[in-house]
Protein backbone atom coordinates (compact mmCIF):
# COMPACT_ATOMS: atom_id res chain seq x y z
CA UNK A 1 0.00 0.00 0.00
CA UNK A 2 1.12 3.57 -0.62
CA UNK A 3 1.89 6.18 1.80
CA UNK A 4 -0.84 8.69 2.37
CA UNK A 5 -0.44 12.40 3.94
CA UNK A 6 -3.76 12.69 5.69
CA UNK A 7 -3.88 16.33 6.92
CA UNK A 8 -6.51 17.57 9.68
CA UNK A 9 -6.96 21.47 9.71
CA UNK A 10 -9.47 23.27 11.10
CA UNK A 11 -10.04 27.01 13.18
CA UNK A 12 -8.62 26.86 17.35
CA UNK A 13 -10.47 23.99 19.11
CA UNK A 14 -11.73 22.27 16.35
CA UNK A 15 -10.39 19.01 17.69
CA UNK A 16 -8.43 17.92 15.83
CA UNK A 17 -5.67 16.73 18.23
CA UNK A 18 -8.39 14.12 19.82
CA UNK A 19 -9.82 13.32 15.95
CA UNK A 20 -6.22 12.44 14.80
CA UNK A 21 -5.48 10.12 17.92
CA UNK A 22 -9.16 8.03 17.36
CA UNK A 23 -7.78 8.08 14.18
CA UNK A 24 -4.19 7.09 14.54
CA UNK A 25 -5.55 4.43 16.93
CA UNK A 26 -8.29 2.73 14.40
CA UNK A 27 -5.45 2.71 11.10
CA UNK A 28 -3.16 0.74 13.16
CA UNK A 29 -6.07 -1.56 14.73
CA UNK A 30 -6.16 -2.38 10.55
CA UNK A 31 -2.60 -3.32 10.59
CA UNK A 32 -1.79 0.30 8.90
CA UNK A 33 2.28 2.03 9.42
CA UNK A 34 0.68 5.36 10.83
CA UNK A 35 2.80 8.58 11.87
CA UNK A 36 1.29 11.17 13.59
CA UNK A 37 3.16 14.79 13.23
CA UNK A 38 2.43 18.16 12.86
CA UNK A 39 3.04 21.90 11.33
CA UNK A 40 4.88 23.89 13.44
CA UNK A 41 6.76 21.26 15.30
CA UNK A 42 7.07 18.07 13.03
CA UNK A 43 11.23 18.02 13.71
CA UNK A 44 13.90 19.01 16.16
CA UNK A 45 14.23 22.88 14.80
CA UNK A 46 10.64 22.57 13.89
CA UNK A 47 10.44 22.74 17.69
CA UNK A 48 12.26 25.71 17.89
CA UNK A 49 10.61 27.12 15.96
CA UNK A 50 7.26 26.62 17.06
CA UNK A 51 8.05 28.14 20.65
CA UNK A 52 8.99 31.14 18.76
CA UNK A 53 5.60 31.67 16.45
CA UNK A 54 2.92 30.57 19.17
CA UNK A 55 5.01 31.79 22.12
CA UNK A 56 3.41 35.55 23.00
CA UNK A 57 5.95 38.47 23.80
CA UNK A 58 4.18 41.59 24.11
CA UNK A 59 8.12 43.43 23.95
CA UNK A 60 8.66 41.59 20.69
CA UNK A 61 5.92 40.92 18.53
CA UNK A 62 6.48 38.75 15.76
CA UNK A 63 6.07 40.62 12.15
CA UNK A 64 3.44 39.16 9.89
CA UNK A 65 6.07 38.55 6.87
CA UNK A 66 8.55 36.82 9.58
CA UNK A 67 5.58 34.84 10.98
CA UNK A 68 4.78 33.38 7.03
CA UNK A 69 8.85 32.85 6.94
CA UNK A 70 8.85 31.04 9.77
CA UNK A 71 5.61 28.74 9.32
CA UNK A 72 7.52 27.78 5.46
CA UNK A 73 10.94 27.26 6.88
CA UNK A 74 9.21 25.00 9.27
CA UNK A 75 7.31 23.10 6.37
CA UNK A 76 10.20 22.77 4.44
CA UNK A 77 11.92 21.30 6.80
CA UNK A 78 9.12 18.89 7.57
CA UNK A 79 8.99 17.97 4.43
CA UNK A 80 12.24 16.60 3.48
CA UNK A 81 13.04 15.07 7.24
CA UNK A 82 9.63 13.42 7.88
CA UNK A 83 6.83 13.85 5.61
CA UNK A 84 8.51 12.70 2.11
CA UNK A 85 10.91 10.04 3.74
CA UNK A 86 7.80 8.69 5.59
CA UNK A 87 5.84 8.68 2.62
CA UNK A 88 8.16 6.56 0.51
CA UNK A 89 7.80 3.66 2.65
CA UNK A 90 4.53 3.35 2.43
CA UNK A 91 2.98 5.18 5.96
CA UNK A 92 -0.17 6.70 6.42
CA UNK A 93 0.46 10.65 7.69
CA UNK A 94 -1.56 12.08 10.38
CA UNK A 95 -0.88 15.98 9.83
CA UNK A 96 -2.28 18.20 12.02
CA UNK A 97 -2.32 21.36 9.87
CA UNK A 98 -0.65 22.32 6.16
CA UNK A 99 -0.39 24.56 3.65
CA UNK A 100 -4.00 25.36 3.94
CA UNK A 101 -3.36 26.54 7.30
CA UNK A 102 -1.19 28.97 6.11
CA UNK A 103 -3.72 30.59 3.16
CA UNK A 104 -6.00 30.78 6.09
CA UNK A 105 -4.20 32.32 8.88
CA UNK A 106 -1.72 34.58 6.92
CA UNK A 107 -3.77 35.17 3.69
CA UNK A 108 -7.30 35.43 5.26
CA UNK A 109 -6.39 36.52 8.96
CA UNK A 110 -2.95 38.49 8.25
CA UNK A 111 -4.28 39.61 4.45
CA UNK A 112 -0.98 38.92 3.41
CA UNK A 113 -0.44 39.01 -0.48
CA UNK A 114 -1.63 35.46 -1.38
CA UNK A 115 0.88 34.97 -4.82
CA UNK A 116 3.30 35.35 -2.21
CA UNK A 117 2.23 32.92 0.45
CA UNK A 118 1.09 30.09 -2.96
CA UNK A 119 4.60 30.90 -4.05
CA UNK A 120 6.17 30.01 -0.74
CA UNK A 121 4.41 27.07 -0.28
CA UNK A 122 5.47 25.84 -3.48
CA UNK A 123 9.09 26.40 -2.62
CA UNK A 124 8.57 24.53 1.06
CA UNK A 125 6.21 21.47 -0.66
CA UNK A 126 8.03 20.93 -3.92
CA UNK A 127 4.29 20.45 -4.96
CA UNK A 128 3.65 17.80 -2.09
CA UNK A 129 -0.10 18.05 -1.55
CA UNK A 130 -2.51 15.88 0.58
CA UNK A 131 -4.20 13.23 -0.60
CA UNK A 132 -6.85 14.69 1.59
CA UNK A 133 -7.90 17.37 3.84
CA UNK A 134 -9.65 16.75 6.70
CA UNK A 135 -12.09 20.33 7.77
CA UNK A 136 -13.46 20.02 10.88
CA UNK A 137 -16.23 22.55 10.91
CA UNK A 138 -16.90 24.46 14.02
CA UNK A 139 -18.03 28.12 15.14
CA UNK A 140 -15.42 30.24 15.90
CA UNK A 141 -17.25 31.26 19.18
CA UNK A 142 -17.57 27.61 19.96
CA UNK A 143 -14.09 26.65 19.20
CA UNK A 144 -12.08 29.88 21.23
CA UNK A 145 -14.35 28.74 24.20
CA UNK A 146 -13.27 25.19 24.43
CA UNK A 147 -9.68 26.54 24.13
CA UNK A 148 -9.90 28.79 26.99
CA UNK A 149 -11.57 26.30 29.09
CA UNK A 150 -8.79 23.65 28.31
CA UNK A 151 -5.28 25.71 28.71
CA UNK A 152 -3.66 28.90 28.72
CA UNK A 153 -3.82 30.55 25.08
CA UNK A 154 -0.70 31.03 22.52
CA UNK A 155 -0.04 33.95 20.40
CA UNK A 156 -2.44 32.85 17.64
CA UNK A 157 -5.56 31.82 20.08
CA UNK A 158 -5.15 35.25 22.00
CA UNK A 159 -5.68 37.03 18.14
CA UNK A 160 -8.93 38.97 17.69
CA UNK A 161 -12.41 37.01 17.21
CA UNK A 162 -12.46 39.36 13.97
CA UNK A 163 -9.24 37.33 13.01
CA UNK A 164 -10.29 34.17 13.61
CA UNK A 165 -13.97 34.70 11.81
CA UNK A 166 -11.33 35.71 8.64
CA UNK A 167 -9.26 32.40 9.00
CA UNK A 168 -13.17 30.85 8.86
CA UNK A 169 -13.69 32.32 6.12
CA UNK A 170 -10.69 31.36 4.32
CA UNK A 171 -11.60 27.28 4.98
CA UNK A 172 -14.75 28.36 3.67
CA UNK A 173 -13.91 29.24 0.74
CA UNK A 174 -10.77 26.91 0.35
CA UNK A 175 -13.21 23.96 0.70
CA UNK A 176 -15.28 25.04 -1.97
CA UNK A 177 -12.51 25.80 -4.30
CA UNK A 178 -10.59 22.49 -3.85
CA UNK A 179 -13.64 19.79 -3.04
CA UNK A 180 -11.95 16.50 -4.26
CA UNK A 181 -8.92 17.42 -2.09
CA UNK A 182 -10.75 18.94 1.18
CA UNK A 183 -13.72 16.96 2.83
CA UNK A 184 -15.76 19.36 5.46
CA UNK A 185 -17.02 17.84 8.68
CA UNK A 186 -19.16 18.78 11.06
CA UNK A 187 -17.35 19.47 13.91
CA UNK A 188 -20.03 20.27 16.19
CA UNK A 189 -21.45 16.74 16.70
CA UNK A 190 -19.63 14.33 19.42
CA UNK A 191 -16.20 12.78 19.31
CA UNK A 192 -17.40 9.36 18.51
CA UNK A 193 -19.95 10.96 15.63
CA UNK A 194 -17.38 13.03 14.19
CA UNK A 195 -14.56 9.99 14.37
CA UNK A 196 -17.17 7.69 12.19
CA UNK A 197 -17.82 10.65 9.77
CA UNK A 198 -13.70 10.61 9.15
CA UNK A 199 -13.81 7.09 9.06
CA UNK A 200 -16.14 6.31 6.43
CA UNK A 201 -14.79 9.26 4.10
CA UNK A 202 -11.10 7.55 4.42
CA UNK A 203 -12.83 4.52 3.74
CA UNK A 204 -14.28 5.98 0.74
CA UNK A 205 -11.33 7.97 -0.75
CA UNK A 206 -8.46 5.77 0.43
CA UNK A 207 -9.65 2.74 0.49
CA UNK A 208 -11.95 1.76 -2.05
Amino acid sequence: MSGKLIVFEGVEGCGKTTQMQLCFQWLESLNISVLLTREPGGTELGKDLRALLLEKSLSKPVGEVTELLLYAADRAQHIEEELKPNLATGKFILCDRYTDSTIAYQGYGRGLDMSLINNLNQIATGGLKSDITIWLDVDVEVGLSRKRGQTKLDRIEQETMDFHRRVQQGYTELAVSNPSRIVKIDGNYSQDIVQKNIQEILQKRLFS
